[in-house]
């Protein structure tokens, strides 16, 4: 079976984000749609859930994307790019909002009790850069976690559009 290059993966990511934008055209990007940032909503999570169960069920359920959310947000923090950008971040706190946003957009039926990702890292200066970094330590811990290519796809293939309501500059 054919694999993509963790660079090949992140350029489809990018290609997504940018596809998603030219057919969305006239409609409100999600990330940029007027949220209460600190109402809790599913809303907030910037995506429609999947409803392909099987999709969840290779992420190994909830407690894999527990853990998933959790070994993405360490090795973030030990990576020399990025882990400034984690400086005053409640860690316990951004490891279950990671963790209910995955379930919610995968389709597992968690609630979303995180903010709006705009509001989130308002004045952060998150670039490109920073955020492919996130998504390759997102990678990673995926791939520790066993998940299966096809899946790993559809999860980034959700968050890819929320690019821009999190790079700044």
């Amino acid at each position: 079976m054919h694999r993509f290059t963790r660079s090949a993966a992140l350029a489809a990511v990018a290609t997504l984000g940018l596809a998603g934008a030219a057919l969305a055209q006239d409609a409100v990007p999600p990330a940029e749609q007027p949220v209460d940032p600190y109402a809790q909503s599913n809303a907030n999570a910037h995506a429609t859930p999947l409803t392909d169960t099987r999709v969840f069920d290779a992420f190994h359920g909830k407690d894999g994307l527990t853990r998933i959310a959790a070994d993405m947000v360490d090795r973030s923090l030990a990576d020399p790019r990025i882990k400034e950008i984690f400086a005053t971040t409640d860690l316990p706190r951004l490891k279950r909002t990671l963790a209910e946003q995955f379930c919610y957009v995968l389709g597992g039926g968690c609630d979303y009790t995180g903010r709006d990702m705009k509001s989130v890292h308002k004045d952060m200066g998150v670039t490109n850069r920073d955020f492919n970094a996130m998504v390759e330590n997102l990678q990673w811990a995926m791939e520790k976690e066993g998940v299966p290519f096809f899946a790993q796809n559809k999860l980034l293939a959700k968050l890819a559009p929320m690019q821009r309501g999190v790079v700044e500059r």
